[in-house]
C-alpha cells in the first residue's frame, strides 16, 4: 500500500509538470488549462503563437492575454512584442459644457458687476476705562460696498460696516488698496457714502434700476465678502416687498426688500441686482437666529438712497421734519413722554408725562400722567402706535403744519387740538 501512494505521488508530480511545460508556451492559463482538462478538452499550439482549445463541441481560440476576453494570462506567447506604455490622457482641449441661456447671462452680469464691488477694512480704535493703565485696542472690521459715482469715486455702503471707524480702507477688484473718507450718513437707512481718496480712472460703477417696479418672484443676484470671501455671488428671488424692519439702536428701517439670495456677516453693504444688472438695492440686514444665512434678507431699495444721495454729498446728513417730542406706546395708546426745549411741540403747548423741573443748582424731572398728552389723531388719521406716528411725520412736508388731535391724561380725557410745523433737523 505505501508503495502504491509513492507511485501515485510520483505521476501526479510528473503530470503536473507537463502541464506547466505545457503553459510556458501558450496563452492559456494553468488553471484554465486544469479546468478545460476536467472536461477533455485537448490543447495545441499554433505557429501564430495562440492556443486552440478543442472541448466537445465547443472551438475557442484564445489570443494574446485573456481566455474569451475576460480571464488574463499570467503567461504570455513567446511571440508577444511589447507595447510601449502611453500615459492615458486626452491632451487635446476638453469642451466647455454646455450652459444654459440663464447660467450665460448671470456669468455675463457678474463679469461687469464684480468690478464696481469693493472689499471694504475698517480699523477702530477703544479704550477700557476700567483699566488701571488703560491701552489703546485696535480692533478690524470689514463689509462690501457699492462704487456708484465712478469719476468722483463715490462708495456706498451700510453704516453699520464703517461706524465708529477711525479708518477705512477699500480694495478694489484689481487687488489695489486705497483710503477712504466719510462724506456722509443716514441713521434712518443705514447708509454711509464714502469717497475714495485719488481714485483711479479704471473705475466701474453700477447702473441703477427703478425698485419701485420690482416683483415678488423675480430673479435677483447678490454679490459681497461674506465672512471675508471676496466678491461671492449668490443668488436668488424677492421674496417680498415693504418689509419693515428693526436695525441697529432699535430704529425701523422701513420699505425694505426681502430676498432669500445668501448674505452673511460680510455681505453688508454690497449689491442686490435684477437679471440686467442693473442695482436694485443695497444688502443691509438678515434675519437669523444663527447670525448666518436662513434664506431671509433685507436690501434697502435704490431709490431710497437716491434721494438721500445728493444731500449727503453735498452736506453729510439728511434734514428731516422734526416734531421734539419722544414718545411711547402705552395700554391706552400713544402718549408723550418727554418734549424737547425750544422744539415745534413745546411751542404748540403738548404736555409730557415727564416735565423738567428746577430746583436751585440741581434740575430734575417729575412724572405727571393726569396732565400729560396722549396722541389721537395726527391730520385727521387714528394712530395707534409709535410707529405710525413717526412714519406720518416722516412723511409731512416741511412747509405743511400737522394738525394733532390729543386727549388730556389718556383715552377718554379731554380732547384738544393743536398745530405743529415741524422743522427740519
Amino acid at each position: 500500500m505505501r508503495h502504491l501512494r509513492k507511485i501515485f505521488l510520483v505521476l501526479c508530480a510528473s503530470f503536473l509538470g507537463l502541464m506547466l511545460a505545457s503553459a510556458l508556451g501558450s496563452d492559456v492559463p494553468l488553471l484554465s488549462r486544469l479546468a478545460l482538462w476536467s472536461k477533455g478538452a485537448s490543447f495545441s499550439s499554433s505557429a501564430a503563437g495562440h492556443a486552440t482549445i478543442n472541448s466537445g463541441n465547443e472551438h475557442v481560440v484564445a489570443a494574446g492575454a485573456s481566455l474569451g476576453g475576460s480571464v488574463p494570462s499570467p503567461f504570455p506567447s513567446a511571440e508577444a512584442q511589447e507595447v510601449p506604455r502611453t500615459s492615458g490622457v486626452d491632451t487635446g482641449a476638453i469642451p466647455l459644457a454646455r450652459r444654459s441661456e440663464e447660467e450665460e447671462r448671470t456669468i455675463q452680469i457678474y463679469k461687469r458687476a464684480e468690478q464696481a464691488v469693493v472689499f471694504i477694512t475698517t480699523i477702530t480704535l477703544s479704550v477700557d476705562p476700567f483699566e488701571l493703565f488703560p491701552e489703546v485696542q485696535q480692533r478690524e472690521g470689514s463689509g462690501s460696498g457699492i462704487i456708484v459715482d465712478a469719476e468722483r469715486g463715490i462708495v456706498i455702503t451700510n453704516l453699520h460696516v464703517i461706524q465708529d471707524a477711525h479708518k477705512i480702507e477699500i480694495s478694489l477688484v484689481t487687488g489695489q488698496t486705497l483710503r477712504a473718507k466719510l462724506l456722509g450718513m443716514d441713521e434712518a437707512f443705514d447708509v454711509a457714502v464714502l469717497q475714495l481718496i485719488s481714485p483711479p480712472p479704471s473705475l466701474v460703477s453700477l447702473p441703477f434700476a427703478d425698485s419701485a417696479r420690482i416683483e415678488v418672484g423675480q430673479r435677483v443676484l447678490a454679490i459681497g465678502n461674506p465672512f471675508g470671501l471676496d466678491r461671492t455671488l449668490t443668488a436668488g428671488i424677492v421674496s417680498s416687498v415693504n418689509r419693515t424692519v428693526k436695525g441697529a439702536k432699535g430704529r425701523l428701517m422701513r420699505g425694505l426688500v426681502q430676498t432669500d439670495a445668501a448674505i452673511n456677516p460680510g455681505n453688508s453693504g454690497g449689491p442686490l441686482l435684477d437679471m440686467e444688472g442693473r442695482l436694485i438695492g443695497m444688502n443691509s440686514a438678515i434675519l437669523s437666529q444663527s447670525g448666518d444665512s436662513a434664506g431671509i434678507g433685507f436690501a434697502v431699495p435704490i431709490n431710497q438712497i437716491r434721494r438721500v444721495l445728493p444731500e449727503l454729498i453735498a452736506t453729510g446728513k439728511v434734514l428731516r421734519p422734526q416734531v421734539g417730542w419722544i414718545i411711547v406706546d402705552t395700554s391706552q395708546g400713544v402718549m408723550v413722554r418727554r418734549v424737547m426745549a425750544g422744539s415745534s411741540a413745546e411751542d404748540a403747548g403738548v404736555q409730557p408725562i415727564e416735565r423738567a423741573i428746577q430746583n436751585g443748582p440741581f434740575q430734575g424731572f417729575v412724572r405727571d400722567f393726569e396732565r400729560a398728552d396722549l396722541i389721537y389723531k395726527i391730520n385727521g388719521t387714528v394712530v395707534r402706535s409709535r410707529e405710525e406716528i413717526e412714519e406720518l411725520v416722516s412723511q409731512s412736508a416741511p412747509d405743511r403744519p400737522l394738525v394733532v388731535v390729543v386727549r388730556r391724561g389718556g383715552i377718554s380725557g379731554q380732547e384738544r387740538e393743536v398745530t405743529i410745523s415741524p422743522k427740519l433737523g
